[in-house]
């Protein structure tokens, strides 16, 4: 029994850990095998991890010139709050108006067609019109965010809604005595974990469009390292800041999974 325990154990957490770093280790050995002439043309555009990686040695963890240099500490932890902040007022705002549209029929038929005309929208797209409003701020970073995550996880908490069993929410009524009792103990626990599932699944989306919105406009966070690195033509520099955005994003989403897992354990 305990044996067996312990097997499925490392295959939840050790098996995976393990793969994971062999996978990288050999994607590693094979992008220097690749990159060990110096004559091969790809290694001009692709620098392996031995040319680009000293290049946060060398500049004493800072990127940039001059005043308008930041650490790469700095760059990393603005991009996450600008995500985080655009998605966490992104997934309370779609939950509470997703809740308010079932509360009746005719809402549905006159909000829901909208929410969905808007939702394909790519963030991105956005950009041009939050730099107008919002100028070169925070505030345009986590609008695009919050843009690209909102009508999306709005139109779920609805569908979500419109699942659970009609003879459960009969049932909570006959025992709960009151609707707001209705919504505390059996809508929101059966809508919460499937909103936040898909608010994990567009992480990707929300962490693309902050990179792009840093790209395009803002003078820090991860992309501008990016685009720093193009304006100097140092490949080495623009392989950095592509390692760092991979690594940064990849550490996101396994936080994102353990805080599902931790708080709402009852549909995982």
């Amino acid at each position: 029994m305990i044996v067996n325990q312990l097997w499925q154990r490392w295959k939840v957490w050790g098996l995976p850990i393990i793969c994971g770093i062999l996978s990288c280790l050999i994607l590693i050995c094979i992008w220097e095998w690749v990159g060990f002439n110096p004559a091969n043309p790809v290694t001009q555009v692709l620098p392996p991890p031995s040319k680009f990686l000293p290049v946060l040695f060398e500049s004493d963890f800072k990127i940039g010139l001059g005043s308008q240099s930041a650490s790469i500490y700095q760059s990393v932890f603005v991009t996450l709050f600008r995500v985080f902040t655009g998605m966490t007022v992104a997934f309370v705002s779609a939950i509470v108006c997703g809740m308010l549209i079932s509360l009746s029929e005719w809402t549905e038929l006159f909000i829901l067609p909208v929410l969905g005309l808007i939702a394909p929208i790519a963030p991105i797209a956005w950009v041009p019109l939050a730099l107008v409003v919002f100028g070169i701020s925070n505030l345009t970073a986590i609008f695009i965010v919050f843009m690209g995550v909102f009508f999306t996880l709005t139109i779920a908490t609805v569908a979500e809604i419109k699942r659970i069993p009609e003879n459960l929410l009969i049932t909570a009524r006959n025992l709960a005595g009151n609707r707001f009792n209705v919504w505390r103990m059996v809508i929101m626990p059966s809508v919460l974990p499937s909103v936040f599932t898909l608010l994990r699944l567009n992480f990707i989306a929300a962490w693309m469009a902050v990179l792009a919105a840093e790209m395009t406009g803002l003078r820090d966070g991860l992309g501008s390292v990016v685009m720093t690195g193009r304006n100097l033509f140092n490949s080495n520099l623009i392989l950095l800041g592509i390692c760092i955005i991979g690594i940064s994003g990849f550490a996101v989403d396994r936080l994102l999974l353990l805080i599902q897992q931790k708080f709402f354990w009852w549909k995982v």
